[in-house]
């Protein structure tokens, strides 16, 4: 399934795709809910004039790096090594999931903020509730999958990065992570070999395969769930693909700059930067 939230008149709701047109399955609450109670299907009633949200809010956000290739590329700007450690170990940091936006919304540029970029990620949303989760089992504890826009402030990045922590205000304003447009369940997508690409007003910018992800999906829930329990509706960023960020290239986003995210089986997560302090 393609499982969408929408808003058409009476509040965000669960929505299915189906044949590209939004049909509500008839269920009152929101997406997190919707996957612990197993996807019950009530009336089925079709939705015209919807706008598409955030397909979720997550109940939490975790973002690790798992791209070799992205890693090197901006490290190497930023003046840092590849450290050992990261060969092994799926390290993340947490994001703060009232930040999330959704497709088609303008991504807000604070006046802080002077090298503004995206970031291109596939996200992993946990389905069920598990603690110290077996590496064999653990993609089994994944409901779907949906695209990450990872907004980063790279100038204050590069202040923070030095002090060894966070990241911090590098990552965090409201409308800084974007999530969409949709969830593809698990069964029907095979997340370990998708194309992954971002056009920025039309030019292809960086094209990737989550084929090239060092750490897999598996090894984020089997370090994570290390003594802590996972619950649905948390979500997992694979970092961002090779060539999916403007700090590889040195080019940094402009006010109006439209971004398109495209992840093979899902679809394109479209947003477009507005006004700088606005």
């Amino acid at each position: 399934m393609k499982l969408v939230t929408y808003e058409a008149g009476r509040g965000p709701r669960v929505g299915v795709l189906e044949n590209g047109e939004i049909v509500d399955p008839g269920f009152d609450g929101d997406m997190v809910a919707f996957i612990e109670a197993g996807t019950p299907m009530g009336q089925r009633t079709p939705v015209e004039q919807a706008r598409l949200l955030a397909p979720l809010r997550p109940r939490s956000l975790r973002d690790f790096l798992s791209f070799e290739g992205h890693l090197h590329n901006s490290m190497s700007r930023l003046g840092r090594p590849i450290a050992p450690e990261w060969y092994e170990v799926p390290a993340y940091y947490k994001g703060m999931p009232d930040t999330v936006i959704g497709p088609e919304e303008d991504i807000p540029w604070p006046l802080y903020i002077g090298k503004l970029d995206y970031e291109l990620e596939l996200a992993a949303i946990i389905g069920r509730r598990g603690k110290d989760i077996a590496k064999a089992d653990a993609l089994n504890y994944i409901f779907g999958y949906t695209i990450w826009n990872d907004m980063s402030a790279r100038d204050v990045q590069s202040r923070e990065l030095p002090v060894n922590m966070g990241p911090a205000k590098a990552k965090d304003w409201d409308g800084s992570n974007i999530l969409g447009p949709c969830i593809v369940t698990a069964d029907e997508l095979n997340a370990s070999d998708l194309r992954m690409t971002v056009r920025v007003n039309g030019e292809m910018r960086g094209e990737d395969n989550s084929g090239h992800m060092h750490h897999t999906f598996a090894d984020m829930i089997f370090y994570a769930a290390q003594g802590q329990t996972l619950y649905p509706g948390e979500v997992f960023g694979s970092g961002t693909a090779a060539g999916g960020s403007g700090i590889e290239l040195d080019r940094w986003l402009q006010e109006g700059d439209l971004i398109e995210m495209d992840i093979e089986g899902i679809g394109v997560l479209r947003n477009r930067v507005g006004k700088r302090g606005a």
